[in-house]
């Protein structure tokens, strides 16, 4: 069985889907790796360690696509690239399903199996190849860091001659996997840290990394079987702003992470918020790419206010760290690989039963098989 691995194409992304150790895991199963050249440079692979650990470099893009028996790569393909891959190929990357009704039908017309990585259920068994979750880890771990090297202040308190400095003051919102990692990255920056979810459930995980939880009462919320926080009616969302307003106003960092999946994210930091902080304070919206958290950031662009707040608005923070990021990633492909692979036939097995492939897999056989998909189509 012949696997591809493609460069990214998408300006600025630093991640590949395969790493050398991942890939002479991959040759030990039995499969033939084939890679585009430079593929982990931007996150300081080199070709030579590719090699050494068994790789093949394709010289023709388009030759290598064509007879692949599975594609993997970090970003959705586009729609034209589709058409030249194998019949009966699968596929795998981050798809974004639920905005690309024209990428899932250029796979079912080629007959390509694709399968999400975004769509992997967040179940035991699934953890390690549960993307979305190691992703999200550094992306909240590099917002604070991007927010501390903005910021003209020292985050931890600090005794000088001249006097105290006292700790800054960070407010995350979203206690989910990247906003645990931001709480835990500015505690250890020694930072004073707040934080609200509209889960109650996760404050004892706040408290446990030495964050104070913000209550509001909101009424009734929760999180999903997947455990993802539910979208929130507009009195929801009204009353989490005013709850909310006091403590933006008094931080010096803050930091929103809150996502909807597949849809937009919601709205949490008016421009009235902001107007309401200080000078030189800083906002960063992880969720910029989905719509944004914080009202005027824009994807890929840092926004000042008028008052001077600087709003962070980098849709990839966890390629700001490439080299980790390619690293665990590398690894959730390799472990989805491995539950899959058939030892026997040195191949992948199509189980349509088994619950992380029925979860995940968007087109086979020439047909949108998953459920949430196929009723749209």
């Amino acid at each position: 069985m012949k696997c591809y691995v493609t460069a990214e194409s998408t300006p600025g992304e630093t991640r590949a889907a395969l790493t050398p150790t991942s890939a002479a895991g991959l040759i030990k199963l039995g499969l033939e790796v084939h890679v585009q050249p430079g593929l982990g440079l931007a996150s300081h692979y080199v070709d030579a360690d590719y090699e050494k650990a068994g790789v093949k470099f394709a010289a023709d893009h388009d030759a290598a696509l064509a007879s692949a028996d599975l594609v993997l790569r970090v970003r959705k393909p586009a729609v034209a690239e589709v058409a030249k891959m194998k019949r009966g190929a699968w596929h795998l990357s981050f798809l974004d399903p639920f905005n690309e009704p024209d990428l899932i039908g250029a796979f079912v017309q080629a007959g390509v199996s694709a399968a999400s990585l975004e769509m992997i259920p967040r179940t035991t068994l699934a953890q390690k190849m549960d993307a979305l979750s190691s992703q999200a880890s550094l992306a909240g771990y590099a917002a604070v860091i991007e927010a501390a090297q903005r910021q003209q202040m020292a985050l931890p308190m600090m005794m000088t001659p001249a006097g105290t400095i006292l700790p800054a003051r960070v407010f995350v919102i979203g206690a989910g996997v990247a906003g645990l990692q931001a709480i835990a990255t500015a505690k250890r920056l020694g930072a004073r840290v707040e934080a609200f979810d509209t889960r109650p459930v996760v404050e004892e995980q706040v408290r446990s990394l030495g964050a104070k939880f913000v209550k509001i009462d909101l009424g009734e919320t929760g999180q999903t079987a997947g455990g993802y926080a539910k979208a929130l009616t507009p009195e929801q969302v009204a009353k989490q702003q005013a709850g909310m307003a006091k403590i933006i106003a008094q931080s010096d960092i803050v930091i929103t992470t809150a996502k909807l999946f597949g849809r937009n994210a919601p709205l949490l930091v008016t421009k009235a918020m902001l107007a309401g902080m200080k000078s030189g304070s800083v906002v960063v919206d992880i969720a910029v790419e989905s719509g944004g958290n914080v009202e005027g950031s824009k994807a890929g662009e840092d926004v000042v206010t008028d008052n001077g707040v600087i709003i962070i608005g980098h849709p990839c923070l966890e390629g700001t760290v490439g080299h980790h990021a390619t690293q665990v990633l590398a690894a959730n492909y390799a472990a989805w690989f491995t539950h899959f692979w058939d030892e026997q036939a040195k191949s992948l097995k199509a189980d349509l039963e088994d619950e992380i492939l029925k979860g995940c897999l968007i087109t086979h056989g020439g047909a949108i098989v998953h459920p949430q998909f196929a009723s749209k189509s």
